[in-house]
């Protein structure tokens, strides 16, 4: 995997990151969802690495990044927290202005380092999330019988780390043949270390408070992100059961909103690489 790409791990002050990067070209960021790891991008990358300096790292807590202990408002997992980490890992690789892709949650940190740092992120694509904010106020029975997860890690009484250790592979249910040996691998050593499943929840514990907070905070001043906007989703996952048209949703968020779906599951750089490659290549060339 990442033929001619370079794995190092990178301190951004308080993280240390697992980093891949390779490429030449104008610098593009894709953030990985959960519980995958920057491996979810092992068949996308290499096609924009002949265009672009492609850079892939694992998100604090989860993979082999390190997990930073937490506190009781969880703000060391917030996504201002992560996009604080990614502009500090780009500024670091030398990179002043830059594309960023997210998914799932990475989409939240994407988003965040675009209203953070604004002045870092030259094009933004999300993929298969809306606001953190935008998505607990349209909570509803139907999303809570889809989505119960993010309850279910949000809550601190029985915490979910539990359940899931005792096996995580019955929990997360990812397979070979779905993800690739090598790429598979990577994910299972990341599901099976216990502090990397709390750390993983702890973004979603996150993502019930402070994190929304920090979305709520946004809209009432009138922030909104003001580089062009991409929004993709998949055809066969639940976002237009869920809120009908999403980037009706996004351009409440940015001035400059396009996007499509695109025929497959969650996971779409695992199920259609090719065509989000193509997606992310139009999108990203410089003008």
């Amino acid at each position: 995997m990442f033929e001619g790409f370079t794995l190092e791990r990178i301190d951004v002050g308080d993280a240390e990151l697992r980093v891949r990067h390779g490429g030449t070209g104008p610098p593009v960021l894709l953030l990985h969802g959960h519980p995958r790891t920057h491996v979810t991008w092992h068949k996308v990358a290499p096609v924009l690495a002949e265009q672009f300096t492609v850079v892939c790292p694992d998100l604090r807590g989860y993979g082999e990044s390190s997990k930073p202990p937490t506190t009781p408002d969880h703000a060391p997992y917030s996504k201002r927290a992560m996009a604080g980490d990614c502009a500090a890992l780009m500024r670091g690789l030398g990179h002043e202005q830059f594309c960023v892709a997210g998914h799932d949650r990475g989409t939240y940190v994407a988003q965040r380092l675009a209203m953070d740092h604004p002045a870092l992120v030259s094009r933004l694509c999300l993929m298969e999330g809306i606001p953190i904010a935008e998505a607990l106020d349209r909570c509803d029975a139907k999303f809570a019988a889809s989505w119960y997860h993010w309850f279910f890690f949000g809550q601190t009484e029985k915490p979910a780390e539990r359940f899931i250790n005792a096996d995580p592979e019955a929990w997360y249910t990812a397979t070979a043949e779905h993800m690739g040996h090598e790429a598979f691998e990577d994910y299972r050593r990341a599901i099976h270390d216990p502090a990397t499943v709390h750390a993983m929840i702890e973004d979603y514990r996150a993502g019930l408070g402070i994190d929304r907070t920090h979305d709520d905070t946004d809209r009432a001043a009138g922030r909104r992100i003001s580089c062009p906007l991409l929004f993709l989703w998949a055809a066969q996952d639940d976002m237009e059961d869920l809120y009908g048209d999403p980037l009706a949703i996004w351009r409440d968020w940015a001035d400059d909103v396009r996007g499509c779906s695109i025929d497959c599951g969650h996971h779409i750089a695992e199920e259609a690489p090719a065509a989000l490659a193509t997606h992310l290549t139009s999108f990203f060339a410089p003008s």
